[in-house]
C-alpha cells in the first residue's frame, strides 16, 4: 500500500518503443518492453538487443538467433 504522499512512478508499466537503426525512441514513458521471443520484460536501460524491420526487441542473443531462425524456417517451408 502507499503511503498518502507517494505516487506511483510515471515510468511504471510497459513502454513503446519505436526500434530505429543504432537508437530506439520512447514513444510510451514506461520502465520495461518485453522480449518478442521469451516475453521476459527488459528495463530500457539494460535494452541492446531489437530489429528494426520487425520492431521487436529481445532480451538476449539467444533470443535473436532464435528469431532468425524462425524466421529463415518460414521462409524456406
Amino acid at each position: 500500500m502507499l503511503n498518502r504522499y507517494e505516487r506511483p512512478s510515471p515510468m511504471a508499466g510497459e513502454a513503446e518503443v519505436r526500434f530505429l537503426d543504432g537508437d530506439f525512441r520512447v514513444i510510451r514513458p514506461g520502465a520495461f518492453v518485453r522480449c518478442a521471443v521469451t516475453n521476459v520484460p527488459i528495463p530500457l536501460e539494460e535494452l541492446k538487443y531489437w530489429s528494426v524491420d520487425l520492431q521487436e526487441a529481445y532480451a538476449t542473443p539467444e533470443a535473436v538467433k532464435r528469431r532468425f531462425l524462425e524466421g529463415a524456417a518460414d521462409k524456406a517451408g
